[in-house]
């Protein structure tokens, strides 16, 4: 390894972590069109910006994709039930408010469709809001509990949940009539699921894999 190389990857080591700044919504909008090579997720709120750059990792990866397969397992129980999971799309409230969820999940008809020359962004304005939206948090579980929550619960959505990667853990909210959130140990959108069963089954993936532990919860719900 040559110096100079070294040296980067000290300073990616140590690169801060991402904050959330002061910004109008044009300077999201530069974000968000700007072309680059990089995965980068965008947040936009109140007259702050929070911009999350860089490839997932290999737990984040494997959670996300783990509650994607769960989403799956769950509604092929029930025959006829229409779903639609949209994890990592952008979701935008023009000239006011924006996210990028790891986890977006419609329940039932009205899920957002695709036109040919039509942005590649969830617009609110055009699309009705998701039953539920989650963040899979490693670095970022301050942000997910505090500005993304409030981000998503001034964007109306339902139900959010918080998948905590290292305190092994699911924190699941309810949007109550004041606007506000409110923990829940059943999700209401995933109609009667124990997020205790949630927390369970993320606790497979330290002996297991994604798979694996998908395939635990199924036979769980054998119980249910």
């Amino acid at each position: 390894m040559t110096p100079a190389t070294a040296k980067a990857n000290r300073t990616q080591l140590n690169a801060p972590l991402p904050q959330w700044q002061p910004a109008k919504w044009e300077d999201y909008l530069a974000w968000r069109d700007k072309l680059t090579s990089e995965r980068v997720r965008l947040f936009f709120n109140g007259g702050y910006l929070f911009v999350d750059m860089g490839s997932e990792g290999i737990n984040h990866a494997r959670y996300s994709e783990l509650f994607t397969m769960l989403f799956f397992i769950w509604f092929s129980r029930i025959p006829g039930q229409i779903f639609d999971s949209l994890g990592g799309c952008l979701i935008e409230k023009p000239n006011t408010k924006a996210a990028s969820p790891d986890l977006v999940l419609y329940i039932g008809e009205g899920s957002p469709r695709w036109q040919e020359g039509e942005p590649r962004y969830l617009n609110l304005n055009q699309w009705r809001v998701p039953d539920l939206v989650g963040e899979v948090g490693d670095t970022t579980i301050a942000t997910d509990l505090d500005e993304k929550k409030q981000l998503y619960a001034a964007l109306e959505i339902p139900e959010y949940w918080v998948v905590d990667i290292r305190g092994t853990r699911v924190l699941a909210f309810r949007l109550q009539s004041d606007g506000r959130y409110q923990q829940c140990e059943y999700s209401v959108a995933v109609k009667g699921l124990p997020i205790s069963l949630l927390e369970q089954t993320i606790a497979q993936l330290s002996q297991g894999t994604n798979g694996s532990a998908a395939l635990w919860f199924a036979q769980q719900l054998a119980n249910l």
